[in-house]
């Protein structure tokens, strides 16, 4: 398992992201000074996104169902716990998108090949539905 969101583990099964990319932000808040640079303060986290980035090859990993899994999971409008295969905690995240590129496809539509990126965004710990019992 490379990483779980709540229920969902990405993996060679479901849905392998080959790239994760995360980006952090911090609030600073300023104030202008006749005569000297800005006076700035530090007022708190900012925003914390992730982008997962993979190839979904259906005849070889992962299956077509994984997206629509995770597209019902953003339908919810819930936070998920994410956490990676290591165990180390991430937070609570919301799934702000999903976006796919089909190719290869067989008779029948069927795509053989799905680039996808699926966009992370950490909200408060006390939303994850994980560890408010499930609610």
């Amino acid at each position: 398992m490379l990483m779980a969101l709540d229920q969902f583990a990405f993996g060679l099964s479901t849905l392998a992201y080959s790239e994760l990319q995360r980006q952090t932000a911090w609030k600073h808040r300023n104030t202008s000074r006749v005569g000297a640079r800005d006076a700035r303060q530090f007022v708190g986290p900012g925003d914390d996104t992730i982008s997962l980035q993979g190839i979904l090859a259906p005849e070889l990993t992962g299956t077509l169902a994984s997206l629509d899994q995770l597209r019902a999971m953003a339908d919810a409008g819930d936070a998920y716990a994410l956490v990676d295969g290591a165990g180390r905690v991430y937070g609570a995240f919301v799934i702000e998108s999903i976006a796919e590129n089909q190719s290869f496809h067989t008779k029948d539509g069927t795509p053989r090949r799905i680039e996808f990126t699926i966009g992370l965004t950490r909200v408060d710990d006390s939303l994850a539905k994980s560890w408010r019992g499930g609610q």
